[in-house]
């Protein structure tokens, strides 16, 4: 048996519960980790609190989407030098509130050792999500890129990924707080998205810009559009495309005809990227394909 926090309603922190469970055996394919660390993030609290969320499970459980330890014993197919390596992983929405977690060795990140395992925990959720980002984005050396909710967990690595990547950022947060925390972190320029007249000052220190990474949603997504610039795959920047910040709606069933356009990405607290194009059966914001999001909330 193992000590775990169980859930066994919907409310407060006060509804977890320290209680036994059984061992988990890691099965074909899995890694059993002694855990030392769990993260929580803003969505677990959410689904904590409510049962609203992305997870599908039935009371009691075992909450815990994120853990950090050693690498205790392993399934079937898996590598048996991973026994005792540090390391950070998702447990697939449950499980993580506990002495031992079983997970999918596919998705184990070993911890390098300059690194504490706590921080590597604490990194988990929001720097997946940002290197994900980047890495569809294909960001180049010398691109301008706006980053907003840059003071959030996920913006503020997008931040220092994009700047490590060569290119030029702004970053644009809500309320002069927030602002303070992005140029903490060596941004070039830090607006206040709050403010009438931020986009100009986007426009003014980087021209139009090359990529931008979408944490807002559509409140700002018009004003988004008159400071993207994306890269055309199919030729230059025609002139009628520069209206369409005017009108969304035209702009999105003109989309569905197969024309790439330049689009903001993102809605309702999505964070997302774009280079310009939109899905062509359904009119939605994509890059290259491919449309990455994660739950509102955790945004700056």
């Amino acid at each position: 048996m193992m000590k775990a926090v169980w859930l066994e309603e919907f409310g407060g922190p006060e509804v977890l519960v320290a209680a036994d469970a059984l061992d988990p055996v890691p099965g074909p394919g899995q890694a059993l980790i002694e855990v030392a660390f769990a993260n929580i993030t803003f969505v677990e609290t959410m689904f904590r609190a409510s049962g609203f969320g992305p997870f599908e499970t039935e009371l009691p459980m075992i909450p815990g989407n994120g853990v950090g330890g050693v690498v205790a014993s392993v399934g079937v197919e898996v590598d048996e030098q991973l026994i005792g390596k540090r390391v950070v992983a998702s447990t697939g929405g449950s499980g993580g509130y506990a002495e031992r977690a079983a997970v999918d060795a596919a998705g184990l990140v070993e911890v390098p050792e300059d690194l504490e395992l706590e921080d590597a925990v604490a990194l988990l959720a929001d720097g997946r999500t940002a290197m994900m980002l980047v890495r569809k984005a294909g960001l180049r050396e010398g691109e301008r890129v706006l980053v907003e909710a840059a003071a959030g967990g996920v913006g503020t690595l997008l931040v220092q990924l994009a700047r490590a990547a060569g290119a030029s950022v702004v970053a644009a947060a809500g309320g002069a707080c927030k602002v303070e925390v992005a140029r903490g972190i060596g941004v070039e320029v830090a607006v206040d998205y709050r403010e009438p007249g931020w986009a100009e000052r986007v426009s003014e220190a980087l021209g139009a810009v090359d990529v931008v990474f979408d944490g807002g949603g559509r409140r700002r997504r018009r004003i988004r559009f008159q400071a993207a610039r994306p890269r055309w795959p199919n030729g230059p920047f025609r002139d009628g495309e520069r209206r369409m910040g005017e009108d969304i709606g035209r702009g999105r069933r003109r989309a569905r005809g197969g024309v790439d356009r330049p689009v903001a990405a993102g809605a309702g607290g999505d964070a997302s990227f774009h280079r310009g194009r939109f899905c062509r059966g359904c009119g939605r914001p994509i890059a290259a394909g491919d449309r990455a999001t994660v739950p509102p909330g955790s945004g700056g």
